[in-house]
């Protein structure tokens, strides 16, 4: 059996192709999954996606009436996908429901260190060997606050270095993960966090009730030179009214590993076309935010993880076994 995956990167393809080498064949495709490319996927029981792939009524539609029946989704998150379609049309889908979290715990702060310290800035002068130091003033990170909106594994992992940072830390959660609590975190409500903290660390998933987490509300009431650093979704932030905050001169630093409008831009190269999306081509432009492109995850220890769990997930699926990962089981 081969199976087709689509939005494979380069240095990806070796290790998927070895993890599934001795079980199935898999080709990889470096497009990503939509109304357009779907058709490729016709004759193949099972295909793997990406989290930027679209997964919706039309796709699925199109997926089923090709033979697919089962979707090994490369990721811990699945708001690409239509899980009620999917089940309407008896098709299996899996994700990653677990990966290294220090991966996206480290790159969160890797963005805010970056941010606080005018990293970028100063290295595109040093290029340009200009070694002078105005505008680089940063602050030191012990002793103030970091907030952290959701506590599971990977709001824990930054939670800890936080601690050895020795800020302070408040947390926001539906329930209380004790360790962080060990750690000295203090649980409060999201208006008080986003108040008092220096640092404030998105870790939540993206759900109905969690778009716009921080919207033009939730932004005015943060301080003035908070630095905000999202890893997690892109919809957990109203990115047009985080533009006004920024037009206003408000927050040391911004940094987002994600964007709301991503798919169709993140993980491919636009560098010689004209980006249509005013809100991203604003963004970019202020000096005190740092946007990459969705690769908190992107560690060889974490991606070996996810692969891992998805050939898992494919050989369970073919023994009609079930997991923690089924999303969507076999009917």
């Amino acid at each position: 059996m081969e199976i087709l995956a689509f939005g494979v990167q380069a240095d990806e393809r070796p290790l998927i192709e070895n993890a599934f080498r001795g079980h199935h064949e898999v080709r990889c495709l470096d497009v990503f999954l939509n109304a357009d490319t779907a058709p490729i996927a016709a004759g193949h029981e099972i295909i793997c996606t990406s989290v930027n792939c679209d997964l919706g009524h039309q796709v699925l539609q199109t997926l089923a009436k090709g033979g697919t029946q089962m979707v090994a989704q490369r990721s811990t998150g699945f708001n690409n996908i239509d899980l009620g379609v999917a089940e309407r049309l008896a098709m299996t889908v899996a994700r990653v429901s677990y990966y290294s979290p220090y991966s996206v715990a480290e790159f969160a702060w890797t963005l805010a260190m970056a941010v606080n310290r005018r990293i970028v800035r100063a290295s595109t002068r040093t290029r340009d060997f200009d070694f002078r130091l105005d505008g680089l003033m940063g602050r030191d990170l012990h002793g103030r606050t970091a907030g952290v909106l959701g506590t599971g594994k990977i709001g824990e992992a930054f939670a800890r270095i936080a601690h050895g940072f020795g800020m302070r830390l408040l947390g926001w959660d539906i329930a209380e993960n004790p360790a962080c609590v060990e750690l000295g975190m203090e649980y409060v409500p999201k208006e008080r966090l986003l108040a008092e903290s220096d640092v404030v660390s998105l870790h939540v998933p993206l759900l109905p009730q969690t778009e716009h987490l921080i919207d033009a509300a939730a932004l005015k009431s943060m301080k003035d030179d908070a630095i905000l650093v999202n890893s997690s979704r892109g919809g957990l932030i109203d990115t047009a009214a985080l533009v006004i905050e920024l037009r206003a001169g408000r927050f040391t630093g911004v940094g987002l590993d994600v964007y709301e409008a991503e798919a169709g831009l993140f993980f491919l190269d636009k560098s010689l076309q004209a980006i249509e999306d005013d809100t991203l081509a604003r963004l970019v432009t202020f000096p005190n935010v740092l946007v990459t492109s969705h690769q908190a995850y992107y560690t060889v220890d974490a991606v070996g993880q996810i692969i891992d769990t998805t050939v898992a997930n494919v050989l369970d699926y073919r023994a009609g076994r079930r997991s923690e990962n089924v999303l969507v089981p076999r009917s």
